[in-house]
């Protein structure tokens, strides 16, 4: 009981003091138990085994594929790189760009890219570290990725218009990684502590900085994906994006 509760106290009145090593979207070094680290990488490798396969299969038959897979990892490499400061957490929080990635290339393809991003952010910028790769591409790459990708299929299947689509797919994509983010730092580093007081608690720290990023989210995956439609709308065709039929002559 006296472990129990001196655990509780650490963690609720010095979670300041751990959080501003998390970066939001990324979890630094050193921040999960290597148990808890460990089975994050269990869970995203299938998902990064699948954006493999998923490449390898189409830029086999497509030689113009594989730049376009390069130009979205650099476009999610520097959109996920932007900080901006979250006073209420001593720390920064950042976009993600995984929304922009999963509407055009799909969530494996997205998996695939935000995992090679985070991979050198982790490497290079200190940005992340590579005991927490599995759980920064759970967050980032898996959970952020699927999630843009269903909301702006499910948008496209009730004729939503396209760049309310991709707006809502870039804020969902955000928040989802932000909330996942949270769930794995809050089992992290709970000890004995409850999960959900510890979950809102960190939740709560970065909602100032994270709701007008999703936002910004959802502003810049609607802007790329409707320039596309008036400029190369053929690009959002091969894609499948867009049906042929939904392009104007």
């Amino acid at each position: 009981m006296r472990n129990r509760l001196a655990v509780s106290l650490f963690t609720f009145h010095f979670l300041p003091c751990v959080v501003p090593s998390a970066y939001a979207m990324h979890i630094s070094e050193g921040i999960l138990p290597f148990n808890w680290a460990a089975l994050w990488f269990a869970v995203a490798a299938p998902f990064v085994a699948w954006g493999l396969l998923r490449f390898n299969k189409i830029s086999s038959v497509d030689l113009s594929f594989k730049p376009l897979v390069g130009l979205l990892a650099a476009v999610v490499f520097i959109i996920s790189c932007m900080p901006v400061p979250v006073p209420t957490a001593g720390t920064c929080s950042h976009p993600c760009g995984t929304g922009i990635s999963a509407v055009l290339l799909g969530p494996a393809l997205s998996i695939l890219i935000a995992s090679a991003a985070l991979l050198i952010q982790a490497l290079f910028l200190a940005h992340g570290g590579l005991s927490t790769w599995g759980a920064d591409i759970l967050s980032m790459g898996v959970v952020g990725s699927i999630t843009g990708f269903l909301v702006f299929k499910f948008l496209r299947v009730i004729k939503m218009n396209i760049s309310i689509s991709a707006f809502m797919a870039g804020l969902m994509a955000d928040w989802a990684t932000y909330l996942t983010t949270s769930a794995v730092l809050a089992l992290g580093i709970r000890g004995d502590a409850p999960f959900l007081p510890l979950f809102w608690k960190i939740s709560a720290a970065f909602i100032p900085a994270q709701l007008p990023l999703g936002i910004l989210e959802g502003a810049m995956t609607a802007g790329m994906v409707v320039l596309l439609y008036k400029k190369r709308p053929d690009l959002l065709v091969k894609m499948r994006v867009l049906k042929p039929e939904e392009v104007t002559p």
